[in-house]
C-alpha cells in the first residue's frame, strides 16, 4: 500500500506539472478578449475569445478555425486578464493553433435573457423573435466569421454533457461555417437521460443539480449559487430518512427550485417532457459528426448512442461517426483512462482516443490536415479490453440469443415446457420493503456514485430481496454487441413496483493467474455490465401509466443499453432481477398513486413480487451475440 502512495503522489505531481505547464502555454501564446455578442431578437450572449500570437513552429497560414463550447456551466473566468487553463479538447489544439470560444448560453452567468432548461426546438421560425439554441449557434457563428480576425471561416463546437445537448442543437439547420461538430455524452431526452429511466426518477442527480443549478438569477452574474449541503457523507440515509419526494420542497428547496416545481408536476412523458427530446429534430446536418460516450457513464449513456442513431437516420450520406470508451462522464477528457473502479483496461484508452481520433478529426475537418480514415463506430470492447470497429453500430453480425429463466436459478437457452393451470406456481417470488432498499453502491457519497458500474455485485446477490441466475460455465468466449432486450412475465401483491435487470458478468472461482500481489480479489466476482429499469406503471404507456393488478401475471419489456462485452470463456452469463436500486432510483411506494412525487408516508408499503418461468409466461433476456467471422 504504501508503493501504492508512494505512486499516486508521484502521479498528482505530474498531473499539476502537466497542467501548471499548459496554462503557462496558454498565458504565453493566446490573447483574450470579451464580447457581447447579439442575436436576431437582441438578446446579447457574452463570449470569451482566445486568438493565438505567433506560435513558434507555426508555419505561415491563411488563417486560424475557431474552435467553439457552448455552455450553462460558465465561460469564466470573467476579466480579460483572467485565463482558462485548457481550451481545446485536449493540449494539441492548443499548441496546434485555434481561435477558441467560451460563451454563456442565453440566460446563463453572463448572458442577457431568460434561461429555459433544455430549451424545445423550434421546427419552424417566423421571425426575429422566434429562437431556439439552433438560431442561437447560428447566430453566434455567422458574427464571428464576419468579425473575429484571423479566421479561416471554419468552425468546430463540441461540448460534454449539457454543452453536449448545445452542440447537438447547434448542428440543426447547420451554419454553412460549421464544419465539424463533436457531442460528447449529450442529453438527447431529459426524460430517458439524466432524471428517468423508463419513468423511475433519478433523486441523486435531480436533488444535487438542481439544489444549485436551478436557481433563479434575475440579472447577469458571474456568482454560483451554493449547493445542497447535506449534512452527512451516506446519502442512502439521507435519502431514506428524507421520505416521501414531496419533502424535498417542504424541507430544503421551499418551491424557490422552478424546474424542480415543473418536473414533479409531471411524472409522466407528456408533452412538457416530450418537448425536451432533440432526437426528433437533429435534422439538416451538413457538418461532419463525431459522437462520443462512455460505457460507464452513469449519467448520459442514453444520449450519444441515440444522438448517434438519429443523426443516421434522419441525414443520409453525411459523415457520421460514434466512438465508445471504456469511461465514466467525461473521462476521456479527464485522465488517460486506463482504469475505472475494479476494471483495469491494460493501456491509456482515453489518451489513444484524443491523439488518434479526436485530434485529426478537427484537424481534418477544420485545416485540411491529413488523409482521414476513421470507420464509422470505434467501439471500446470490455471484458477482452481492445479497441473494435465497425461499418455501423449495431453491427448487422450479430444473432439474438435468449437465455430463459428457469428453476433453481438458471438461465436456459431452451424455453420452458412446464406449465401449470395456476399461473402463479412456477414462479420465483422474492420480498419488497421500500424500508430497506437494495442499494445501488457500497459507495458512501451523496453523490452519484462513479464506479459502482464496474462494481463487484455480490452485495446485493446476497439479499433475499435479489434473484439471481446464471447460466453454466461457457466453453468459449461469447461477445454481445448492442442493446439487451428483456422481456419479463411478473406480478405483485401490490398496485405497482420497479423492475431492475442487472446483466453481469460471473468470473471463475479461481484467482486470476499473475493477479498483482496474489489477491484473489477476481475470484467469483460478479462485475455488472449493464443494469436498467422499468417503473411497472409505465409498461404499457409512459404518457398514461396504469395500475398493476394484485396477484395478476403482465408482460414487462424493455431494453438495457447498448454493451460490447466479451464474457470469456470459464465465466457465466448471470442477471440479477430486483424491485430497488436506491437511491439511484428513488424508493416505488408499491401502492399506485397518480403523481409519484404526492405519495404520502402511508403509500409505502411491503410487497411480495414473482418472475414468471412456465410455458405459459417464459421470462427471458434477449441477447446480441457478435458472430465475429459470419459469412
Amino acid at each position: 500500500m504504501r508503493l501504492v502512495g508512494i505512486w499516486l503522489a508521484i502521479s498528482g505531481v505530474a498531473a499539476a506539472d502537466e497542467a501548471s505547464s499548459r496554462e503557462e502555454f496558454i498565458r504565453s501564446h493566446y490573447t483574450k478578449y470579451e464580447l457581447r455578442i447579439p442575436m436576431r431578437d437582441g438578446v446579447r450572449l457574452f463570449t470569451s475569445v482566445y486568438v493565438p500570437n505567433r506560435l513558434p513552429t507555426e508555419q505561415p497560414i491563411a488563417g486560424y478555425p475557431i474552435m467553439m463550447v457552448r455552455t450553462p456551466y460558465s465561460a469564466g473566468p470573467y476579466g480579460a486578464a483572467n485565463y482558462r487553463g485548457m481550451l481545446g479538447p485536449s493540449a494539441d489544439f492548443e499548441r496546434s493553433g485555434y481561435i477558441f470560444v467560451y460563451q454563456d448560453v442565453r440566460g446563463r452567468y453572463l448572458s442577457e435573457g431568460d434561461f429555459v432548461n433544455m430549451r424545445p426546438h423550434l421546427p419552424s421560425k417566423r421571425g426575429p423573435q422566434d429562437i431556439d439554441e439552433s438560431t442561437d449557434t447560428f447566430d453566434t457563428i455567422e458574427w464571428l466569421v464576419r468579425h473575429v480576425p484571423g479566421n479561416n471561416g471554419c468552425v468546430g463546437q463540441w461540448g460534454i454533457s449539457y454543452p453536449g445537448f448545445y452542440t447537438s442543437a447547434g448542428v440543426i439547420d447547420s451554419h454553412p461555417a460549421l464544419k465539424a461538430v463533436s457531442p460528447q455524452a449529450p442529453i438527447a431526452d431529459w426524460f430517458f437521460d439524466d432524471f428517468h429511466r423508463n419513468g423511475a426518477f433519478v433523486p441523486t442527480m435531480a436533488v444535487n443539480f438542481f439544489s444549485s443549478f436551478g436557481r433563479s438569477r434575475p440579472q447577469p452574474s458571474a456568482v454560483r449559487p451554493p449547493s445542497l449541503d447535506f449534512g452527512t457523507r451516506d446519502g442512502y440515509q439521507f435519502f431514506l430518512d428524507l421520505g416521501p419526494l414531496s419533502n424535498v420542497n417542504e424541507r430544503y428547496f421551499k418551491g424557490e427550485i422552478a424546474f424542480w416545481n415543473e418536473m414533479t408536476a409531471h411524472p409522466n412523458y407528456d408533452a412538457f417532457w416530450q418537448s425536451r427530446n432533440i432526437l426528433p429534430h437533429l435534422r439538416n446536418i451538413s457538418a461532419a459528426v463525431l459522437t462520443v460516450g462512455g460505457w460507464f457513464d452513469t449519467e448520459d449513456l442514453y444520449g450519444p448512442l441515440q444522438t448517434y442513431r438519429s443523426i443516421e437516420q434522419l441525414n443520409p450520406g453525411i459523415s457520421n461517426r460514434l466512438v465508445m470508451g471504456p469511461w465514466y462522464h467525461g473521462q476521456w477528457n479527464r485522465d488517460d483512462g486506463q482504469s475505472l473502479g475494479g476494471a483495469e483496461f491494460g493501456f491509456a484508452t482515453a489518451q489513444w482516443y484524443r491523439d488518434q481520433v479526436q485530434f485529426p478529426f478537427f484537424e481534418h475537418h477544420l485545416k485540411g490536415n491529413g488523409q482521414l480514415h476513421l470507420p464509422e463506430a470505434i467501439m471500446f470492447e470490455t471484458g477482452s479490453n481492445r479497441w473494435q470497429t465497425f461499418d455501423r453500430w449495431p453491427p448487422a453480425e450479430v444473432t439474438p440469443v435468449d437465455l430463459y429463466i428457469a428453476d433453481s436459478g438458471r438461465l436456459d437457452r431452451a424455453s420452458p415446457t412446464a406449465q401449470s393451470e395456476d399461473p402463479l406456481e412456477l414462479a420465483d417470488s422474492f420480498p419488497s420493503d421500500p424500508a430497506k432498499p437494495i442499494p445501488y453502491t457500497q459507495e458512501i457519497t451523496t453523490r452519484w456514485a462513479r464506479d459502482y458500474v464496474t462494481e463487484d455485485q455480490r452485495f446485493a446477490a446476497w439479499r433475499p430481496d435479489c434473484l439471481v441466475y446464471s447460466g453454466p460455465p461457457l466453453t468459449e468466449d461469447l461477445t454481445v454487441a448492442g442493446p439487451i432486450e428483456v422481456d419479463l412475465w411478473v406480478s405483485s401483491t401490490a398496485s405497482d413496483a420497479d423492475w431492475i435487470v442487472k446483466l453481469i458478468d460471473a468470473y471463475p472461482g479461481q484467482p486470476l493467474e499473475g493477479y498483482p500481489g496474489g489477491v484473489d480479489f477476481p475470484a467469483h466476482r460478479q462485475q455488472l455490465v449493464r443494469a436498467g429499469v422499468l417503473r411497472g406503471r409505465f409498461r404499457e404507456s409512459f404518457e398514461e401509466p396504469i395500475p398493476m393488478e394484485p396477484n395478476r401475471p403482465v408482460r414487462i419489456r424493455f431494453s438495457l443499453d447498448d454493451v460490447l462485452h466479451t464474457f470469456a470463456s470459464g465465466h457465466r452469463v448471470m442477471i440479477h432481477i430486483q424491485s430497488s436500486w436506491f437511491p439511484f432510483i428513488d424508493r416505488n411506494p408499491q401502492r399506485f398513486v397518480p403523481n409519484i412525487f404526492e405519495a404520502q408516508a402511508e403509500d409505502f408499503i411491503a410487497a411480495t413480487h414473482r418472475v414468471h418461468r412456465s410455458r405459459q409466461l417464459p421470462s427471458h433476456i434477449r441477447l446480441p451475440v457478435l458472430q465475429r467471422w459470419a459469412d
